[in-house]
C-alpha cells in the first residue's frame, strides 16, 4: 500500500476544513422547474455563489475551488455559452471590490486559452489586482477537465525528463502536483456537489483522492449558508484515516 498519504489521521473538530471544492450543479434543473430560461438558474446560481464566498471568508476557510464550467461544457447551445461567458465578466465587475476589501485573491484554473478574449483580460484584472490578498482563495475551474489537467502535467514532465531535467526515477506523486494547476495548495479535504448527482464530472481527479464526498439534492440556487454550515458540521465528525486503521 502506498505511503503517499497527508500525516493527519483525523479532523480537528474546532477547525474547518482548508480546502472545501464544490461541483455547482443543477442551475438549469432549476430554471426548467419554474419555466424559466436556463440562463436565468445561472444567473440565480451566482447569488449562491457570492453567499458561498462570503462564508468561507467568514469561517476561515483558505481555500475554495469552484467547477465553473467544464471542458465537456463547450458542447452545449453556442447562445448559452455565450450567455455564460457574459454573466462571468459581470461577476468579475460586481465581485472585485468585495474581493479587495475581503483580502481575497482569485485564481483560475483550466485551459484558459479557450476563453473568449474579453473573457481572459477581465479575468486578468480581477487576478493582477487581487494577487496581494492572503486571506483566502478563491479557485474558479473555467475550461477545466481533470484528465486534461493530468495529461498536460504529464507532457511537462517529459519535456523535462527528455531536456535532462528530471531523472525518471527522481519522478514521485510530489513532484507530479508541481505540475499541476493547484500546485501549492492543499488538496480538498471536502467535495461538494449539488443536485443529487453522483459522479465527479471530470473534476479534481488527482486532488480529491482523499476528499470527503458530500452529495445533496438541493439546487445549487437553492443551496443555502445553513446547509452548507450543516455539512460542515458533519463533516467534523468523520474520521479520515487515510488507509490506515484506528488505534
Amino acid at each position: 500500500m502506498s505511503s503517499d498519504v497527508p500525516e493527519s489521521t483525523g479532523t480537528d473538530s474546532g477547525s474547518p476544513p482548508s480546502h472545501v471544492a464544490v461541483i455547482m450543479d443543477g442551475n438549469g434543473r432549476w430554471a426548467r422547474k419554474r419555466m424559466l430560461n436556463r440562463v436565468k438558474g445561472h444567473e440565480k446560481g451566482s447569488e449562491t455563489v457570492r453567499m458561498l464566498v462570503r462564508t468561507c471568508r467568514e469561517i476561515g476557510i483558505r481555500y475554495l475551488t469552484l467547477y465553473a464550467f467544464s471542458t465537456e461544457n463547450w458542447q452545449r447551445p453556442k447562445s448559452e455559452i455565450k450567455a455564460l461567458m457574459g454573466l462571468l465578466k459581470r461577476f468579475l465587475a460586481a465581485e472585485r471590490s468585495e474581493m479587495l476589501e475581503n483580502n481575497i485573491r482569485l485564481n483560475v484554473i483550466g485551459e484558459m486559452d479557450r476563453l473568449p478574449d474579453d473573457v481572459r483580460e477581465s479575468l486578468r484584472r480581477v487576478t493582477d489586482d487581487t494577487n496581494a490578498n492572503d486571506g483566502m482563495q478563491l479557485n474558479l475551474a473555467l475550461s477545466y477537465g481533470g484528465r486534461s489537467e493530468i495529461v498536460s502535467a504529464c507532457r511537462a514532465v517529459a519535456r523535462r525528463v527528455a531536456a535532462g531535467g528530471i531523472d525518471v526515477d527522481a519522478i514521485t506523486p510530489e513532484l507530479f502536483e508541481t505540475f499541476l494547476h493547484t500546485a501549492g495548495m492543499p488538496d480538498p479535504e471536502l467535495l461538494i456537489r449539488t443536485s443529487g448527482e453522483y459522479r465527479i464530472s471530470n473534476f479534481l481527479l488527482w486532488q480529491i483522492a482523499y476528499s470527503e464526498l458530500f452529495v445533496t439534492p438541493t439546487l445549487w440556487p437553492d443551496f443555502t449558508r445553513e446547509e452548507f454550515l450543516d455539512i460542515l458540521s458533519e463533516y467534523k465528525g468523520r474520521e479520515r484515516r487515510f488507509g490506515r486503521i484506528k488505534d
